[in-house]
């Protein structure tokens, strides 16, 4: 099959899972909908095939929308979040030396493999950093993907079901209360600041770009509110379309072993992660929400809807995810290599 047909039936299956979470008033119908749809069709064979640039590129929508909610009444409120901020490093070192013996010993993962998979870093950079690495770049997709699929699908039943958060209110107003040039406005930031960053070799390139470019812009006031609800939700269909295809072509053995890994991890990093945010709260550092989606290692795109829609505090919670992943980046190859040679 071509990869035009495949896409078109990916596209497909996903607004099934879309329509059938709509019908069911499930939490984040377009997310989960064309996520868990994907997910069924790559594990029952289905050819599919993601979305390429044009899916990346709907990811800068969500840069957008966090740079539009950075305003000088927020900058105002960061120094208050550096206390919380403290947490994040020994976050970080709590799951390495929980993930990485987990991949190691019970799984049987190569160093490379194993340090990289537990690491709680972006997908795509781990995936590089792994393969420089001589770590099995498939093994780290799903474990990754597993992490993602396993914190985006409960994240939301625990904010609907202990917060009572309306997960199924739009995130943000119709498209026709916005004007015409601010629309316009806004994807030029997105493009701009993708591939600004992307030239530059920033990680995340197609959120934090965005992101950079329209605060300034926001700042400035010539962007003044959020991407309109359907921009924000067409984003959300092609992020559920990109975790869900990370399954396609699996066999039984990765079934057994990398998705399982990657299972067992998610579940041990939402215990890590339920002690930090109980922590933080405790001290008075954040409110239950925002600490909760600041301190749940999921995909950054993905996290980010979640945050939106849910209405939580996005300086916080951005500021904790994007440190995670600075840290991670910046310290997980030279921590890898070091704990590599003393392993040799």
């Amino acid at each position: 099959m071509s990869l035009l047909n495949r896409r078109i039936l990916t596209f497909a299956l996903a607004a099934l899972g879309g329509a059938a979470f709509l019908l069911l008033h499930l939490p984040l119908p377009m997310l989960l909908g064309p996520m868990l749809a994907c997910l069924v069709a790559a594990l029952a064979g289905a050819p599919l095939a993601g979305a390429g640039q044009f899916g990346i590129f709907m990811r800068t929508i969500l840069g957008v929308a966090v740079g539009a909610s950075i305003t000088p009444g927020v900058l105002a409120e960061l120094p208050d979040v550096a206390a919380s901020l403290l947490f994040v490093p020994g976050f970080i070192g709590v799951i390495a030396l929980v993930g990485y013996p987990l991949f190691r010993r019970a799984f049987g993962f190569d160093h490379a493999t194993a340090w990289y998979g537990a690491m709680p870093g972006g997908l795509q950079d781990m995936l590089v950093f792994g393969e420089e690495a001589g770590g099995d770049v498939r093994a780290l997709s799903l474990i990754h993907a597993t992490r993602v699929l396993v914190i985006v699908t409960v994240a939301p039943l625990i904010l609907t079901g202990w917060w009572g958060v309306d997960l199924s209110q739009p995130p943000g107003a119709p498209m026709r209360t916005t004007g015409a040039a601010e629309i316009a406005l806004m994807a030029a930031a997105g493009l701009v600041g993708w591939k600004g960053a992307e030239r530059l070799g920033i990680f995340g390139a197609s959120i934090l770009g965005p992101m950079v470019l329209t605060a300034a812009l926001s700042l400035s006031g010539l962007i003044t509110q959020r991407p309109p609800a359907e921009m924000i939700q067409a984003a959300q269909f092609f992020i559920g379309i990109a975790v869900g295809v990370k399954y396609a072509g699996i066999t039984l053995r990765e079934l057994r072993l990398h998705v399982t890994a990657g299972l067992v991890y998610a579940l041990l990093l939402a215990g890590i992660s339920l002690v930090f945010i109980e922590g933080i709260v405790h001290l008075g550092l954040a409110p239950g929400l925002d600490a909760f989606l600041a301190f749940l290692p999921g995909g950054q795109a993905e996290m980010v809807v979640i945050a939106l829609i849910a209405g939580a505090d996005m300086a916080y919670v951005v500021s904790h995810h994007l440190l995670r992943m600075v840290i991670v980046i910046v310290l997980g190859p030279v921590v890898g290599k070091v704990l590599g040679r003393r392993r040799g």
